[in-house]
Protein backbone atom coordinates (compact mmCIF):
# COMPACT_ATOMS: atom_id res chain seq x y z
CA UNK A 1 0.00 0.00 0.00
CA UNK A 2 0.99 3.87 -0.35
CA UNK A 3 2.81 5.14 2.27
CA UNK A 4 0.24 8.13 3.28
CA UNK A 5 -2.43 5.87 2.47
CA UNK A 6 -5.66 5.82 -0.06
CA UNK A 7 -8.51 8.13 -0.34
CA UNK A 8 -11.84 6.37 -0.92
CA UNK A 9 -15.21 8.03 -2.74
CA UNK A 10 -18.51 7.08 -2.85
CA UNK A 11 -21.17 7.76 -5.64
CA UNK A 12 -24.33 9.41 -5.46
CA UNK A 13 -26.92 7.66 -8.17
CA UNK A 14 -28.29 11.04 -9.29
CA UNK A 15 -29.92 8.76 -12.27
CA UNK A 16 -31.50 7.13 -9.61
CA UNK A 17 -30.94 3.79 -7.47
CA UNK A 18 -32.24 0.59 -6.52
CA UNK A 19 -32.16 -3.58 -5.05
CA UNK A 20 -31.59 -4.65 -9.51
CA UNK A 21 -30.29 -3.86 -12.34
CA UNK A 22 -32.12 -3.04 -15.68
CA UNK A 23 -35.44 -3.10 -13.61
CA UNK A 24 -38.27 -0.44 -12.07
CA UNK A 25 -38.44 -3.26 -9.04
CA UNK A 26 -37.26 -1.92 -5.91
CA UNK A 27 -36.14 1.38 -7.83
CA UNK A 28 -35.41 4.29 -6.14
CA UNK A 29 -36.10 7.93 -7.42
CA UNK A 30 -33.28 10.74 -7.19
CA UNK A 31 -35.02 12.76 -4.48
CA UNK A 32 -32.96 15.06 -2.52
CA UNK A 33 -33.97 13.30 0.78
CA UNK A 34 -32.22 10.01 -0.59
CA UNK A 35 -29.30 11.87 -1.98
CA UNK A 36 -28.73 13.93 1.50
CA UNK A 37 -29.03 10.24 3.33
CA UNK A 38 -25.64 9.02 0.72
CA UNK A 39 -23.64 12.21 1.29
CA UNK A 40 -24.40 12.38 5.24
CA UNK A 41 -23.48 8.86 5.58
CA UNK A 42 -20.36 9.43 2.98
CA UNK A 43 -19.43 12.34 5.44
CA UNK A 44 -19.91 10.52 8.71
CA UNK A 45 -18.67 7.26 7.43
CA UNK A 46 -15.22 8.46 6.65
CA UNK A 47 -15.23 8.51 3.01
CA UNK A 48 -13.14 11.91 0.96
CA UNK A 49 -15.77 12.70 -1.40
CA UNK A 50 -18.78 11.66 -3.87
CA UNK A 51 -19.00 11.40 -7.83
CA UNK A 52 -21.65 12.96 -8.97
CA UNK A 53 -22.29 11.70 -12.42
CA UNK A 54 -23.41 13.67 -15.72
CA UNK A 55 -25.55 13.18 -18.03
CA UNK A 56 -28.92 12.50 -20.16
CA UNK A 57 -30.57 10.41 -17.49
CA UNK A 58 -28.70 12.51 -14.44
CA UNK A 59 -29.58 15.41 -12.20
CA UNK A 60 -27.53 18.48 -12.51
CA UNK A 61 -24.58 17.59 -10.70
CA UNK A 62 -23.76 20.92 -10.07
CA UNK A 63 -27.40 21.72 -8.87
CA UNK A 64 -27.12 18.64 -6.76
CA UNK A 65 -23.62 19.96 -5.06
CA UNK A 66 -25.37 23.45 -4.57
CA UNK A 67 -27.86 21.32 -2.37
CA UNK A 68 -25.86 18.96 -0.34
CA UNK A 69 -22.25 20.64 0.31
CA UNK A 70 -24.25 22.55 3.15
CA UNK A 71 -25.63 19.55 5.08
CA UNK A 72 -21.87 17.94 5.10
CA UNK A 73 -18.87 18.95 6.68
CA UNK A 74 -16.00 17.45 5.17
CA UNK A 75 -17.30 15.54 2.40
CA UNK A 76 -15.61 16.22 -1.02
CA UNK A 77 -17.66 17.04 -3.99
CA UNK A 78 -15.95 15.62 -7.98
CA UNK A 79 -18.56 17.57 -10.18
CA UNK A 80 -18.34 17.01 -13.82
CA UNK A 81 -17.27 19.95 -16.44
CA UNK A 82 -18.16 19.14 -19.74
CA UNK A 83 -16.09 21.22 -22.41
CA UNK A 84 -18.29 22.28 -25.17
CA UNK A 85 -21.17 22.68 -23.26
CA UNK A 86 -19.68 25.24 -21.17
CA UNK A 87 -17.37 28.24 -21.88
CA UNK A 88 -14.25 27.89 -20.12
CA UNK A 89 -14.47 31.32 -18.25
CA UNK A 90 -18.48 30.41 -17.11
CA UNK A 91 -16.65 27.10 -16.00
CA UNK A 92 -14.03 28.81 -14.07
CA UNK A 93 -16.86 31.19 -12.47
CA UNK A 94 -19.29 28.32 -11.44
CA UNK A 95 -16.06 26.41 -10.29
CA UNK A 96 -14.44 29.32 -7.80
CA UNK A 97 -17.96 29.96 -6.67
CA UNK A 98 -19.20 26.42 -5.94
CA UNK A 99 -15.20 26.38 -3.88
CA UNK A 100 -15.68 29.08 -2.01
CA UNK A 101 -19.30 28.23 -0.75
CA UNK A 102 -17.82 24.41 0.20
CA UNK A 103 -14.81 25.49 2.22
CA UNK A 104 -12.26 24.31 -0.72
CA UNK A 105 -14.36 20.79 -1.26
CA UNK A 106 -14.30 21.21 -4.80
CA UNK A 107 -13.25 18.62 -7.08
CA UNK A 108 -13.28 18.62 -10.42
CA UNK A 109 -13.91 15.27 -12.88
CA UNK A 110 -14.04 16.72 -16.42
CA UNK A 111 -15.83 14.60 -18.96
CA UNK A 112 -15.08 15.35 -22.38
CA UNK A 113 -18.05 12.68 -23.38
CA UNK A 114 -18.39 9.20 -25.65
CA UNK A 115 -21.94 9.54 -27.15
CA UNK A 116 -21.81 10.80 -30.26
CA UNK A 117 -25.72 10.87 -30.25
CA UNK A 118 -26.13 12.35 -27.08
CA UNK A 119 -23.66 14.93 -27.81
CA UNK A 120 -25.91 15.74 -30.77
CA UNK A 121 -28.88 16.33 -28.52
CA UNK A 122 -26.96 18.52 -26.90
CA UNK A 123 -25.72 20.68 -29.53
CA UNK A 124 -21.70 19.46 -30.13
CA UNK A 125 -21.25 17.53 -33.44
CA UNK A 126 -17.97 17.04 -33.08
CA UNK A 127 -16.16 13.50 -33.72
CA UNK A 128 -13.72 11.76 -31.24
CA UNK A 129 -10.91 13.64 -31.76
CA UNK A 130 -12.44 17.32 -32.21
CA UNK A 131 -13.98 16.84 -28.68
CA UNK A 132 -10.46 16.21 -27.38
CA UNK A 133 -8.67 19.28 -28.81
CA UNK A 134 -11.82 21.07 -27.75
CA UNK A 135 -11.08 20.19 -23.93
CA UNK A 136 -7.28 20.99 -24.29
CA UNK A 137 -7.95 24.29 -24.92
CA UNK A 138 -10.77 24.53 -22.43
CA UNK A 139 -8.53 23.76 -19.83
CA UNK A 140 -5.84 25.69 -20.97
CA UNK A 141 -7.78 28.79 -20.00
CA UNK A 142 -9.78 27.10 -17.46
CA UNK A 143 -7.04 26.03 -15.27
CA UNK A 144 -4.90 29.31 -15.67
CA UNK A 145 -8.18 31.66 -14.52
CA UNK A 146 -8.41 29.30 -11.43
CA UNK A 147 -4.74 30.01 -11.01
CA UNK A 148 -5.59 33.95 -10.99
CA UNK A 149 -4.32 34.20 -14.34
CA UNK A 150 -5.88 37.04 -16.49
CA UNK A 151 -5.91 35.21 -19.94
CA UNK A 152 -6.00 36.34 -23.94
CA UNK A 153 -5.71 33.31 -25.92
CA UNK A 154 -6.99 32.57 -29.60
CA UNK A 155 -6.96 28.97 -30.06
CA UNK A 156 -8.38 27.18 -33.41
CA UNK A 157 -11.57 26.34 -31.48
CA UNK A 158 -11.56 29.05 -28.18
CA UNK A 159 -10.96 32.67 -28.04
CA UNK A 160 -11.11 34.69 -25.22
CA UNK A 161 -9.70 38.26 -24.53
CA UNK A 162 -8.91 39.96 -21.24
CA UNK A 163 -10.70 36.62 -18.96
CA UNK A 164 -10.20 36.98 -15.60
CA UNK A 165 -12.13 35.50 -12.18
CA UNK A 166 -13.00 38.70 -9.82
CA UNK A 167 -13.07 36.68 -6.93
CA UNK A 168 -10.96 33.60 -7.03
CA UNK A 169 -11.41 29.88 -5.43
CA UNK A 170 -10.75 28.88 -2.35
CA UNK A 171 -8.32 26.82 -3.05
CA UNK A 172 -5.46 28.78 -4.25
CA UNK A 173 -4.56 26.90 -7.40
CA UNK A 174 -7.85 25.82 -7.83
CA UNK A 175 -9.55 22.66 -7.27
CA UNK A 176 -7.62 19.08 -8.41
CA UNK A 177 -8.70 18.13 -11.67
CA UNK A 178 -9.75 14.78 -12.23
CA UNK A 179 -9.88 13.17 -15.92
CA UNK A 180 -10.19 9.77 -17.72
CA UNK A 181 -9.59 8.96 -21.26
CA UNK A 182 -8.32 5.64 -22.91
CA UNK A 183 -7.60 6.59 -26.28
CA UNK A 184 -4.40 7.96 -27.44
CA UNK A 185 -6.02 11.41 -27.89
CA UNK A 186 -7.31 11.43 -24.14
CA UNK A 187 -3.92 10.69 -22.37
CA UNK A 188 -2.32 13.46 -24.20
CA UNK A 189 -4.93 15.68 -22.59
CA UNK A 190 -4.30 14.34 -19.37
CA UNK A 191 -0.65 14.34 -19.58
CA UNK A 192 -0.54 17.75 -20.20
CA UNK A 193 -3.14 19.17 -18.08
CA UNK A 194 -4.83 17.13 -15.36
CA UNK A 195 -3.77 16.41 -12.06
CA UNK A 196 -5.25 12.69 -11.30
CA UNK A 197 -5.87 10.07 -14.03
CA UNK A 198 -8.76 8.17 -13.62
CA UNK A 199 -9.48 4.19 -15.37
CA UNK A 200 -12.59 1.90 -15.22
CA UNK A 201 -12.04 -0.82 -13.16
CA UNK A 202 -10.12 -3.24 -15.34
CA UNK A 203 -8.12 -6.33 -14.54
CA UNK A 204 -4.86 -5.21 -12.87
CA UNK A 205 -2.26 -6.17 -15.87
CA UNK A 206 -4.43 -3.66 -18.45
CA UNK A 207 -4.44 -1.04 -15.43
CA UNK A 208 -0.89 -1.17 -15.30
CA UNK A 209 -0.57 -1.17 -18.78
CA UNK A 210 -2.95 2.18 -18.91
CA UNK A 211 -1.09 3.73 -15.75
CA UNK A 212 2.60 3.12 -17.09
CA UNK A 213 1.48 4.51 -20.84
CA UNK A 214 0.40 7.82 -18.99
CA UNK A 215 2.82 8.43 -16.78
CA UNK A 216 5.64 8.30 -19.81
CA UNK A 217 3.27 10.74 -21.76
CA UNK A 218 3.05 12.79 -18.97
CA UNK A 219 6.94 12.41 -17.95
CA UNK A 220 7.81 13.29 -21.98
CA UNK A 221 6.09 16.82 -20.80
CA UNK A 222 8.41 17.21 -17.55
CA UNK A 223 5.39 16.29 -15.80
CA UNK A 224 3.89 13.81 -13.30
CA UNK A 225 0.10 12.51 -12.67
CA UNK A 226 -1.74 10.68 -9.67
CA UNK A 227 -3.84 7.61 -10.70
CA UNK A 228 -7.79 6.80 -9.72
CA UNK A 229 -9.22 4.10 -10.51
CA UNK A 230 -13.92 3.60 -10.81
CA UNK A 231 -15.04 0.67 -9.35
CA UNK A 232 -18.43 -1.34 -8.26
CA UNK A 233 -18.10 -2.94 -4.86
CA UNK A 234 -19.59 -6.37 -3.67
CA UNK A 235 -18.56 -6.93 -0.43
CA UNK A 236 -20.47 -9.76 2.20
CA UNK A 237 -19.44 -11.48 5.55
CA UNK A 238 -17.96 -14.29 3.31
CA UNK A 239 -17.22 -15.01 -0.52
CA UNK A 240 -20.71 -17.05 -0.41
CA UNK A 241 -23.07 -14.59 0.36
CA UNK A 242 -21.05 -11.63 -2.13
CA UNK A 243 -21.33 -14.16 -4.97
CA UNK A 244 -24.92 -14.22 -4.19
CA UNK A 245 -25.80 -10.82 -4.09
CA UNK A 246 -23.60 -10.21 -7.28
CA UNK A 247 -26.21 -12.81 -8.65
CA UNK A 248 -29.25 -11.20 -7.36
CA UNK A 249 -28.23 -8.08 -8.74
CA UNK A 250 -28.74 -9.15 -12.33
CA UNK A 251 -31.67 -11.73 -11.81
CA UNK A 252 -34.35 -9.75 -13.43
CA UNK A 253 -32.18 -8.91 -16.39
CA UNK A 254 -33.71 -10.62 -19.51
CA UNK A 255 -31.63 -11.27 -22.75
CA UNK A 256 -33.48 -8.46 -24.75
CA UNK A 257 -32.49 -5.42 -21.91
CA UNK A 258 -29.01 -6.78 -22.49
CA UNK A 259 -29.03 -6.59 -26.02
CA UNK A 260 -30.27 -3.37 -25.95
CA UNK A 261 -27.57 -2.21 -23.57
CA UNK A 262 -24.70 -3.66 -25.70
CA UNK A 263 -26.06 -2.17 -28.80
CA UNK A 264 -26.17 1.50 -27.56
CA UNK A 265 -22.79 0.82 -26.23
CA UNK A 266 -21.55 -0.11 -29.55
CA UNK A 267 -22.47 3.39 -31.02
CA UNK A 268 -20.73 5.17 -28.48
CA UNK A 269 -16.65 6.24 -29.65
CA UNK A 270 -15.25 6.20 -26.56
CA UNK A 271 -12.34 3.84 -26.74
CA UNK A 272 -12.64 3.06 -22.77
CA UNK A 273 -16.65 2.26 -23.28
CA UNK A 274 -14.89 0.12 -26.26
CA UNK A 275 -12.79 -1.84 -23.36
CA UNK A 276 -15.06 -2.27 -20.96
CA UNK A 277 -17.58 -3.78 -23.27
CA UNK A 278 -14.77 -6.19 -24.66
CA UNK A 279 -14.26 -7.67 -21.16
CA UNK A 280 -17.62 -9.83 -21.16
CA UNK A 281 -18.97 -9.30 -24.95
CA UNK A 282 -22.20 -9.17 -23.19
CA UNK A 283 -22.38 -12.62 -22.39
CA UNK A 284 -23.45 -13.86 -18.89
CA UNK A 285 -21.30 -16.95 -19.14
CA UNK A 286 -18.09 -14.59 -19.00
CA UNK A 287 -18.60 -12.38 -15.92
CA UNK A 288 -15.32 -13.04 -13.37
CA UNK A 289 -12.22 -11.25 -16.12
CA UNK A 290 -9.75 -11.33 -13.39
CA UNK A 291 -10.31 -13.35 -9.48
CA UNK A 292 -12.78 -11.83 -8.10
CA UNK A 293 -13.34 -8.87 -10.47
CA UNK A 294 -17.15 -9.03 -11.34
CA UNK A 295 -18.08 -7.44 -14.96
CA UNK A 296 -21.61 -8.04 -14.62
CA UNK A 297 -23.09 -4.42 -14.09
CA UNK A 298 -21.22 -3.44 -17.33
CA UNK A 299 -23.87 -6.12 -18.89
CA UNK A 300 -26.56 -2.95 -19.02
CA UNK A 301 -25.22 0.03 -17.49
CA UNK A 302 -22.39 2.59 -19.27
CA UNK A 303 -19.18 3.47 -17.89
CA UNK A 304 -18.16 1.97 -15.02
CA UNK A 305 -19.05 -1.68 -15.40
CA UNK A 306 -17.02 -3.98 -13.05
CA UNK A 307 -17.11 -4.80 -8.90
CA UNK A 308 -14.79 -6.32 -6.64
CA UNK A 309 -16.53 -9.07 -4.71
CA UNK A 310 -15.75 -10.86 -2.06
CA UNK A 311 -15.55 -11.21 1.88
CA UNK A 312 -13.54 -8.42 3.21
CA UNK A 313 -10.18 -9.53 3.36
CA UNK A 314 -10.44 -10.73 -0.26
CA UNK A 315 -11.64 -6.76 -1.54
CA UNK A 316 -9.02 -5.20 0.46
CA UNK A 317 -6.21 -7.06 -0.71
CA UNK A 318 -7.79 -6.36 -4.52
CA UNK A 319 -7.37 -2.69 -3.88
CA UNK A 320 -3.97 -3.34 -2.40
CA UNK A 321 -2.91 -4.83 -5.64
CA UNK A 322 -4.32 -1.53 -7.73
CA UNK A 323 -2.62 0.29 -5.01
CA UNK A 324 0.92 -1.24 -5.69
CA UNK A 325 0.29 -0.39 -9.19
CA UNK A 326 0.36 3.09 -8.19
CA UNK A 327 -3.51 4.02 -7.82
CA UNK A 328 -3.85 6.44 -4.91
CA UNK A 329 -7.69 6.88 -5.22
CA UNK A 330 -10.88 4.85 -5.17
CA UNK A 331 -13.66 5.56 -6.80
CA UNK A 332 -16.81 3.05 -5.41
CA UNK A 333 -20.31 2.18 -5.31
CA UNK A 334 -22.81 -0.31 -4.97
CA UNK A 335 -26.38 -1.04 -5.06
CA UNK A 336 -28.25 0.29 -3.40
CA UNK A 337 -25.56 3.39 -2.92
CA UNK A 338 -27.28 3.84 1.19
CA UNK A 339 -26.86 0.61 2.48
CA UNK A 340 -23.57 -0.43 0.91
CA UNK A 341 -21.71 2.69 1.39
CA UNK A 342 -22.38 1.27 4.78
CA UNK A 343 -21.94 -2.16 4.29
CA UNK A 344 -18.36 -1.28 2.56
CA UNK A 345 -17.36 0.92 5.11
CA UNK A 346 -18.00 -1.30 8.40
CA UNK A 347 -16.62 -4.71 6.71
CA UNK A 348 -13.44 -2.85 4.58
CA UNK A 349 -12.29 0.36 6.05
CA UNK A 350 -10.78 -1.13 9.09
CA UNK A 351 -8.26 -3.31 7.02
CA UNK A 352 -6.91 -0.27 4.63
CA UNK A 353 -4.74 1.86 5.25
CA UNK A 354 -7.34 5.28 4.81
CA UNK A 355 -5.44 8.75 3.95
CA UNK A 356 -6.37 11.33 6.19
CA UNK A 357 -6.49 14.87 5.48
CA UNK A 358 -7.06 16.16 8.46
CA UNK A 359 -3.62 15.45 9.35
CA UNK A 360 -4.47 11.87 11.72
CA UNK A 361 -5.59 8.34 10.80
CA UNK A 362 -8.93 7.20 11.87
CA UNK A 363 -10.94 4.38 11.09
CA UNK A 364 -14.25 4.33 10.01
CA UNK A 365 -17.19 4.24 12.32
CA UNK A 366 -20.90 3.98 11.86
CA UNK A 367 -22.34 7.56 12.59
CA UNK A 368 -25.40 7.57 15.21
CA UNK A 369 -27.61 9.51 12.48
CA UNK A 370 -30.13 7.57 11.39
CA UNK A 371 -31.51 7.82 7.63
CA UNK A 372 -35.27 7.38 8.15
CA UNK A 373 -36.80 5.11 5.80
CA UNK A 374 -39.15 6.51 3.34
CA UNK A 375 -41.62 5.31 0.57
CA UNK A 376 -40.81 6.68 -3.23
CA UNK A 377 -42.56 7.03 -6.09
CA UNK A 378 -42.37 7.66 -9.78
CA UNK A 379 -38.99 5.44 -9.75
CA UNK A 380 -36.40 5.99 -11.81
CA UNK A 381 -33.57 3.46 -12.43
CA UNK A 382 -30.34 2.51 -14.35
CA UNK A 383 -31.57 1.67 -18.16
CA UNK A 384 -30.37 0.50 -21.12
CA UNK A 385 -29.14 4.49 -22.03
CA UNK A 386 -24.99 4.66 -20.99
CA UNK A 387 -24.12 7.08 -18.74
CA UNK A 388 -21.09 9.24 -19.14
CA UNK A 389 -18.65 10.34 -16.86
CA UNK A 390 -19.54 7.58 -13.73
Amino acid sequence: MTSNGANFLWFLPTSGDGRYLGTDLCARPPQLDYLRQIAQAADDLGYFGVLLPTGKACEDSWMVAAALAPLTERLRYLVAVRPGLLSPTLAARMTSTLDRLSDGRMLINVVTGGDPAESRADGVHLDHDERYAVTREFLDIYRRLLRGEEVTTRGQRLQVEGAQLARGPCQPMGPPIYFGGSSDAGIEVAAELVDKYLTWGEPPAQVAQKIATAATAAARKGRSLSFGIRLHVIVRETSEAAWAAAADLISRLDDKTIAAAQQAFARMDSVGQQRMAALHGGRRDRLEISPNLWAGVGLVRGGAGTALVGDPPTVAALIAEYEALGIDTFILSGYPHLEEAYRFAELVFPLLDIADTTGSRRLASVPNRTAPSRAHTSPVVETALPQVGQ
